[in-house]
Order: C-alpha cells, then structure tokens, then sequence
C-alpha cells in the first residue's frame, strides 16, 4: 500500500515551472525513453556581486525537445523570470540528470557542481562512444548466459550513453558529503547515497524541511542498482541498503521530497521502509530459485514482475540480477562456478564437479 501524501497531482508543463516552497521551482524535462520524464529544480541563488538569479539541480537529456523546454524558461516571459543560471548542480551521472549540464554551464559561463566519483565516471563513460567494444564486456554478457544474437545487439549499442549528453565542461567543483551549499536564501547540506551509482549527491534544507533525492529515493518506482562490465564483482546493493540507513538517520521523516521521478512526497520513512522491504523480498525469493542452479539470465523471472523482452531491459535486469547475485555471494549464501563455456552458475548447494569461484 502507497502510505505517501503528494501534495501536487499533475507536474507543471513542459517549458513551464511550479513553487513548490519559497524559492524553490519544480520543473519537469522530456525523455525519449519508456520513463518518459525527469524533475529538475531551481532554487533562488545571488552571485558575487549580489545579483539574482537561479542555482539549477539537474538539467534533463542532451536532446531537441529538452533544449526547447529550457529555452522556453529562459525566455524573458519565462516562469525563470528572465534570471540567468548562477551554477548547475548534478545529482549523480546519467545522461537524464547530467545531459544539458555541459549546454547550460556555457550558455551562461557558470561552474558545474558535481561529486568527485561521479564527474569522473561521467567522463569515462562519455570517452566510450565511437570506439569498439571491449572483449571484457562481451565476456560479461557472454558470462551471465547471453545468446550470440543478444551480444550483437550491445555491440549496435555500446557507446550510447554519451550521446545524450552535450559536452561535459573540463573542470568541476567537488561536492562532498555534509558539505553547506550556501545560496541566496536557503543553505542546502550534501547527503551522499550509494549503490544506483558510485556517489549521489543528495540535497537537504533542514530549515524548509526540503530534501532533493535525485534517484536515491523514488516514490513509486525503485532505481536501478546494478553490476556493470567495468566491476564485475561489485556488491552496490550493500550500498543501497547502507545508503537507506544512513537517510533514515540523517534526514528528518517530515521532509518534502522532491524526487527526479513520479511526483514530490511526504512520508520519506515509510519509503525506505519500503524500499529496503522490497531488497530483503527480492533476496528472499532468489535464494529459492537458488534450490537448483541458474545462471544469472535464469533468475529474471524471480526478481522482476513483468517479461524482460527488449535489448535494454535485458542489460539492465543483467546488471540488477548480478547485483543480487553478488550480494548473497558477498554473506556466503550461494556458490558460483563456470561451465566449460565460461557461462556463470549459481546455487545454495556447492557444485559436484566444478570448483567454486
């Protein structure tokens, strides 16, 4: 049962913002993808001479429609009341939340705002496009028991993540955890998450009772937390649990959420909860599956609710199943090993003939 209180049923239009606390706008960008939104913020910022303008928390993809949404703001007329942009502030490094941070940092000459981990990964990611793809990333697939078909249709797509991210700038200022970001009205604390990513930059005003999630909390969908091709033995869902945690402690439970995703919310508590429900659920029902062996494409169905069908939800079930998988290899409840093949097994019962891993 959703126990959340949305105090907003519809997000503002595209090209179009909403108050939602003293100085704080709600905006809300395009994506050309089955999630078909994110929420971007701006929050009342000074510069060093005192004049007014906007600090920006996330900016949208690096495409034509996300453009036009900004520019329509930015308009004169524009609900950003014609006040430029002052510093551009990312969440974490997906095209969706760091896309237009490269298009807006020059269109107004101002510093990008981004934890260390996360630029950096961002920029090796970016680096991926246009070069070929890797052995060790079709070992990865290969490993996890993808058919040769499947493989073909992540070499047609390696490189993609930085297309829809306009060219990032070449210098950055760190955000670190409890770090003030001091603006004009309001000093925001940086709360860093982990496990949907190396280092997100999580944003709380304890005077406003504001706190800007980014992906670390969602209210009605759950971020992806996977292991990727460049770590392959990670555990991030260690860090998704440790990262809930460390919220629930640091973060006041009357908070306004203002989420990347669906809609902002009360009931921060109730979501981790629920959150951290969902994993040990998750955990729970793996470990059964886990009675005979299965390699990893093999467990879809006891982690997801719905068919995995499309190329890319086939690596983002890939990289969230291994998450899982890694995480009970990690506590010693299952074994591993490789076939012949090189293909990944896993079970609760040690192999009878192949040595564990």
């Amino acid at each position: 049962m959703d126990n959340l209180q949305y105090p907003w049923s519809e997000p503002p239009a595209t090209g179009r913002a909403r108050e939602v606390a003293p100085g704080v706008l709600w905006m809300r960008m395009p994506m050309p993808t089955a999630l078909n939104h994110i929420n971007v913020w701006a929050l009342r910022d000074r510069g060093p001479t005192g004049a007014p303008g906007w600090c920006v928390v996330d900016t949208g993809m690096f495409t034509p429609q996300t453009v036009a949404a900004w520019e329509q703001l930015l308009l004169p007329g524009g609900d950003l009341q014609g006040l430029p942009v002052l510093r551009v502030v990312v969440t974490h490094m997906h095209p969706d939340h760091v896309g237009m941070a490269g298009w807006l940092t020059r269109r107004f000459g101002v510093g990008l705002w981004m934890s260390r981990l996360e630029y950096l990964h961002c920029r090796v990611l970016v680096n991926d496009t246009g070069r070929p793809v890797p052995a060790e990333g079709m070992e990865f697939y290969q490993r996890a028991g993808w058919s040769r078909e499947q493989i073909a249709a992540y070499e047609r797509r390696f490189g993609d993540f930085g297309r829809a991210i306009d060219q990032l700038p070449e210098k950055f200022t760190r955000l670190r955890d409890g770090q003030a970001l001091v603006l004009a009205e309001s000093t925001y604390e940086v709360v860093i998450g982990q496990g949907h990513s190396p280092e997100h930059a999580c944003l709380y005003d304890r005077q406003q009772g504001i706190f800007i999630s980014g992906d670390q909390v969602l209210p009605r969908i759950s971020s992806n937390v996977s292991v990727y091709p460049t770590e392959p033995q990670a555990d991030p869902l260690s860090d998704w649990l440790d990262s809930i945690e460390r919220l629930r402690g640091r973060i006041d439970a009357r908070v306004l959420v203002l989420p990347a995703h669906n809609l902002p919310f009360h009931g921060l508590y109730d979501r981790l909860e629920a959150l951290a429900a969902s994993t040990r659920k998750a955990l729970g029902q793996l470990l059964i599956a886990l009675e005979e062996p299965r390699r990893v494409i093999d467990v879809f169905g006891a982690l997801f609710a719905r068919p995995i069908t499309d190329a890319h939800l086939w690596s983002l079930a890939t990289g969230e199943s291994l998450a899982h998988l890694n995480h009970l290899l990690a506590q010693h409840k299952i074994h591993s090993w490789e076939d012949a093949q090189g293909v990944a097994w896993y079970c609760i019962h040690p192999p009878k003939t192949a040595s564990s891993l």
